[in-house]
Parts: structure tokens; sequence; C-alpha cells
């Protein structure tokens, strides 16, 4: 069995992942939060799409802005290993 994806160039990565990230992170926390504060109802899911898609719009800029920020404050902790 072969894979005849498209495939994508590894520089492309750096807003694939972000953007796949904030999806599935907004979507899931949108999801929970319309549940706990309103319960299952008819409109459920049509009302849980809608608020995705705002939390996602959100979400999607906000990571691509923070990421790099996160990763030059977390650089000051890590001890890069030394090359031989």
């Amino acid at each position: 069995m072969s894979n005849n994806l498209p495939k994508f160039h590894p520089k492309h990565l750096n807003w694939l992942m972000p953007l796949i990230l904030s999806g599935i992170m907004s979507g899931a926390i949108s999801c929970f939060n319309m549940f706990i504060n309103k319960g299952w109802s008819d409109q459920f899911i049509s009302l849980w799409l809608h608020a995705w898609s705002l939390s996602w719009l959100m979400a999607f800029p906000l990571i691509l802005v923070v990421l790099p920020l996160v990763r030059k404050f977390l650089m000051q902790f890590i001890e890069m290993p030394k090359e031989k």
C-alpha cells in the first residue's frame, strides 16, 4: 500500500503545527466549556461549531505570536548538549 498523499516541505511546519494544535485545543476546550456551562441540547453541535470557529480564529494567530516568545523564554533554562 503506497502513500500518494501530497507532502509539504518541512519549512511549512512553522505554521502547520500551530494550525493543527490550535484547532484541536480550541475545539476541545470550547466543547468542554460549552457542555459544562450550557449542557446538552438539540442545538449543541451548531452552537459549539460557531464557538469553535471564533475560538480558532483567535487561537491560531495567538499561538503564532506566543510560541516563539515561549521558546525564547524556555531556552534560558535549557542546557544544550556539548558537541564532541
